[in-house]
């Protein structure tokens, strides 16, 4: 499997980009708390929120791909196409500084991005059917479980450190963060600029 550009753009995708929703996880509700002073009783409703929104996107994700193959686009234009749409909505995160001040705006955002992710974690996922046979898929869903908790073991204490030293500046983590996905895209495309049914 390791011989496979598909097993690697899959790998890659996933070292990338889970860090990203690992960060929304365990850090966005501490930066709630720091920058709007929400309290652990009061976080609810913007985590709701964030989370709804993750749940709309996951399903958003795989209808567009899906949607886009209905009207005869070829295989690997439809998830890539998916794909960016998806990645293009992510770097909203980039502008939570912008919103300082505005607890729901900042929301808006990191629910977009939240949306987002997921939107490209339900094609980044289907790319394993699309390459592989039946019989492989599972070893190669967990081939990329196991590079999305590498990249996500470096980088959670990475960012800890990261704002220790920082004095909390979370702008840098936001601009990172936000320009994940279009780098894995990229090497995605890459490594596979076309596919269809088996790997390259």
């Amino acid at each position: 499997m390791l011989t496979k550009r598909a097993t690697w753009a899959f790998l890659g995708g996933k070292f990338l980009t889970d860090p990203v929703w690992w960060f929304y996880l365990f850090w966005i509700p501490g930066f709630l708390q720091l920058k709007y002073h929400v309290d652990l009783l009061h976080l609810g409703p913007p985590l709701v929120t964030i989370y709804l929104a993750a749940d709309v996107g996951s399903i958003g994700g795989g209808w567009l791909s899906s949607s886009l193959l209905k009207r005869g686009w070829p295989l690997g234009a439809a998830r890539k196409t998916a794909m960016l749409v998806c990645a293009l909505c992510v770097t909203a995160i980039m502008f939570v500084p912008a919103a300082a001040g505005n607890l729901w705006l900042t929301v808006a955002l990191i629910s977009l991005a939240a949306s987002a992710h997921q939107g490209w974690s339900a094609n980044l996922f289907t790319i394993t059917s699309d390459c592989f046979p039946r019989a492989a898929i599972g070893s190669i869903v967990g081939l990329g479980g196991l590079g999305g908790a590498i990249g996500g073991v470096l980088v959670q204490p990475a960012i800890g450190l990261w704002l220790d030293f920082s004095h909390k500046a979370y702008g840098p983590i936001f601009l990172v963060a936000g320009s994940m996905y279009l780098l894995s895209l990229l090497l995605i495309h890459w490594l596979l600029p076309d596919f269809g049914q088996q790997a390259a």
